[in-house]
């Protein structure tokens, strides 16, 4: 079964980045309900839209989410988070005041640790194998 990559033109490069995000509320505190987890998607979305980066896939629980980011080459990925995080942080607490209860989660809404791995294309043994083969010249 092949997959069809989508790669990213530039005038002078052709990208296919991905990384996977997860991001954790501050101690774990669980405060998403769905309606909130639509609007942190629709946040993220919109956040990601600035960046020239596209939201593939989001998810969460109770007390994190996963993102699966594909972005171009120029961005850096903890400006991203940087700003997911804030902008995001900023939007739930003023639009869900009941579920984040500011006596509980004073200062920061997520955990300031994140989790990022970037993902796709083939597996690092394929691609090093490959590379291994080239026919370096004599």
């Amino acid at each position: 079964m092949s997959q069809e990559v989508e790669y990213r033109r530039g005038r002078h490069m052709f990208s296919a980045m991905h990384v996977h995000l997860v991001f954790v509320t501050k101690q774990r505190r669980g405060v998403f309900n769905d309606e909130m987890l639509r609007r942190c998607e629709d946040i993220m979305i919109e956040v990601c839209d600035s960046f020239e980066a596209e939201l593939r896939e989001f998810n969460g629980e109770d007390d994190h989410v996963h993102l699966l980011v594909h972005y171009p080459p120029k961005m850096a990925v903890s400006k991203l988070v940087n700003s997911l995080k804030g902008v995001s942080s900023l939007y739930l607490r003023k639009e869900f005041p009941g579920r984040v209860d500011q006596a509980i989660m004073h200062g920061p809404f997520w955990s300031p640790s994140y989790f990022a791995a970037s993902c796709g294309g083939a597996p690092l043994t394929i691609i090093k194998a490959y590379i291994e083969q080239q026919r370096r010249p004599t």
